[in-house]
């Protein structure tokens, strides 16, 4: 017969669920994620990392008209064939104006850019060409179309140049400015609030108390924030204490699409961020097997008086964990509210060679923080805590290590460069 549990037996307590794959909580927060509403009209100057909410169609084409290659002269390519042709020099045609029709026998002086003449069917480049007063000596047999760029070669007029979900590059915003677009239908900026918790928090500047410590992560966030182009409120050092918690939750829904917190998920008693949101809303993940960032928690808080919610993530206290945990989940999340579809936004590794050994292998996927060498292989930071913020700044890319996989030097490894991840 089974003994039924007491108050002082551990079985009273619910079990935890098990950790979830690093894949697997990737997947429950892109599967909430959707872009969010409105959008803004904005200068295609100022449009850079903004997505597009409205394709961009040409209304032209480009180029709009056929246009020599080269500086050198317009020819008939007939007038050429024995590659030794002396032709009149007929007319004079720079970029941006319009030339004369050209006559039989005859060659136009041409520079880059510049609207070939009614007649002329190729650009013999001047390197081929010797001017002879008012003559010019081709010394080649040039091929009709040869250093001519024909009308619409670049862009069909009608043609939709850059779709819906688009993320602006520079390219981008050249590409749209050649049809002449001089604005942009991008999606407006998410809206994240952000705050921090633990009564040992010092911001740079203030003197530090026994216990305590500066608040990095307020800075890393931030920055993170304002890479990815995001709308920021930062609520600052919240009290270590559940009221404070919920309070600043509760003001951060009303206006935000995202509440991101550091510090306070983990277990302890002063861990009050969890139960926070629990009363002000709900957790629907929390815990992933990865180290760094194991205690990483994902929900909802529900917005009073105005109905809906604000998505909310808390990410760990370690200022390393904080940072990869924002690469691996906050990032795609955050790019999937502001429009980019879901294939666009998930890490791409590279395959790399290892030329170091790691001989501890942990039952959880891996982040570990490494630098590409000279050599074309990668080397490891010395020290893999979660809250050696140095190896951050020396690294340029983690390594997606596998849960129980050892590394020696040579193995391939998958690769995730910071150049990628921080843009």
């Amino acid at each position: 017969m089974q003994a039924t549990p007491t108050a002082s037996n551990p079985s009273d307590k619910p079990a935890r669920p098990p950790l979830q794959s690093v894949a697997q909580a990737l997947n429950t927060l892109l599967d909430a994620a959707a872009p969010v509403a409105g959008s803004d009209t904005v200068s295609t100057l100022d449009a850079c990392g903004r997505v597009l909410a409205a394709p961009v169609q040409a209304h032209i084409n480009v180029p709009g008209m056929d246009n020599s290659q080269m500086d050198g002269y317009a020819v008939r390519a007939a007038d050429c064939v024995s590659g030794q042709a002396r032709l009149r020099v007929s007319q004079r045609i720079p970029a941006g104006h319009v030339g004369q029709p050209l006559e039989p026998g005859t060659a136009a002086r041409i520079f880059t850019g510049a609207m070939m003449p009614e007649g002329a069917d190729a650009v013999v480049m001047q390197e081929a060409c010797e001017a002879d007063g008012d003559h010019v000596v081709v010394r080649h047999t040039p091929k009709a179309g040869e250093w001519v760029r024909y009308i619409g070669e670049d862009i069909r007029q009608g043609s939709t140049i850059l779709p819906a979900g688009t993320r602006l590059r520079p390219q981008e915003l050249g590409l749209a400015a050649s049809v002449g677009q001089a604005e942009l239908s991008v999606q407006r900026r998410v809206r994240v609030a952000v705050f921090f918790t633990g009564d040992e928090l010092a911001m740079p500047g203030e003197p530090l108390k026994p216990g305590a410590i500066y608040n990095s992560n307020r800075f890393l966030l931030r920055g993170l924030l304002q890479a990815l182009g995001c709308e920021i409120s930062d609520h600052g050092i919240v009290p270590d204490n559940l009221d404070a918690t919920r309070q600043t939750l509760r003001e951060a829904a009303r206006q935000h699409d995202l509440i991101i917190t550091s510090g306070g998920v983990s277990v302890g008693e002063e861990d009050h961020v969890k139960p926070a949101v629990e009363a002000e809303g709900r957790i629907n993940m929390w815990q992933i097997a990865m180290k760094p960032g194991k205690p990483l928690a994902f929900g909802e808080v529900n917005r009073q008086g105005a109905g809906g919610r604000a998505f909310f993530i808390g990410l760990p206290g370690n200022p390393v964990s904080s940072f990869v945990t924002f690469l691996v989940f906050v990032r795609p999340f955050l790019l999937r509210l502001q429009g980019l579809p879901r294939e666009a936004v998930l890490p791409q590794p590279v395959a790399m060679r290892a030329d170091f050994d790691w001989k501890k292998a942990d039952k959880r996927q891996e982040f570990l923080r490494v630098r590409r060498n000279a050599q074309g292989g990668l080397d490891l930071f010395p020290s893999q805590g979660s809250n050696v913020l140095t190896s951050t700044a020396w690294a340029d890319g983690l390594i997606d290590n596998p849960p129980g996989q050892t590394i020696a030097a040579g193995d391939t490894v998958q690769f995730l460069p910071f150049d990628h991840l921080l843009n």
